[in-house]
């Protein structure tokens, strides 16, 4: 069985990628930030989602010695030019809620009335070996950003991002539901398709 760490402490996105492993057919220990006693701070100054998540998975695979599964999500919109875009979280400041990152957001796009509202959800994944191998893939959502917040899934932007197929914002879905076309699931989808990677 080989070990992997993933750079995260949220028993959620752990549980999504044991699962994955698991349909892979691949025997693994998934491992956490505190399994490995990680505690430093990773700067992600990295202006792609691809390469932040590749300085957190590279940062721990060097730390580990273990192959180091990292993401890295957030909204682009393209009335904004991608905007939040790597600073999602923090689109109204480093320690704004996702309130002020909505209302921020909003505020944005009024200023131009006439423009599209698409938008989509990205996720990047980065897997590194200690062999110095890297792997990325990349999933995403396409919706419309709505100026009326709906749902109780009041998670990021969840609540103004609306999926036209299932006529439903993100935060009205059930985790089923969200988790079937979510930009993260779309990227552990394309992740199944490397099972090799894992074999060393």
């Amino acid at each position: 069985m080989i070990k992997v760490v993933f750079a995260t402490n949220n028993a959620h996105k752990v549980s999504e990628f044991r699962s994955c492993f698991e349909q892979m057919g691949v025997e693994a220990e998934i491992l956490t930030l505190k399994d490995v006693g990680f505690k430093g701070d990773i700067i992600e100054d990295a202006d792609t989602f691809e390469g932040n998540a590749h300085i957190k998975a590279h940062t721990l695979c060097e730390f580990s010695g273990l192959i180091s599964v990292a993401d890295d999500s957030g909204l682009v919109v393209d009335a904004l030019g991608g905007a939040p875009g790597v600073y999602s979280a923090r689109y109204a400041g480093e320690n704004a809620s996702d309130q002020d990152n909505i209302d921020k957001l909003l505020a944005e796009l009024n200023k131009y009335p006439d423009r599209e509202r698409d938008a989509k959800f990205v996720c990047s994944l980065c897997v590194c070996r200690p062999d110095g191998e890297t792997l990325y893939v990349n999933g995403e959502s396409e919706g419309v950003i709505i100026d009326e917040m709906k749902g109780d899934g009041r998670f990021g932007y969840d609540p103004i991002f609306y999926y036209p197929p299932f006529d439903k914002t993100f935060a009205e879905m059930t985790s089923e539901e969200k988790n079937s076309i979510s930009h993260r699931g779309r990227a552990i989808e394309k992740l199944l398709k490397h099972k090799e990677f894992f074999d060393i």
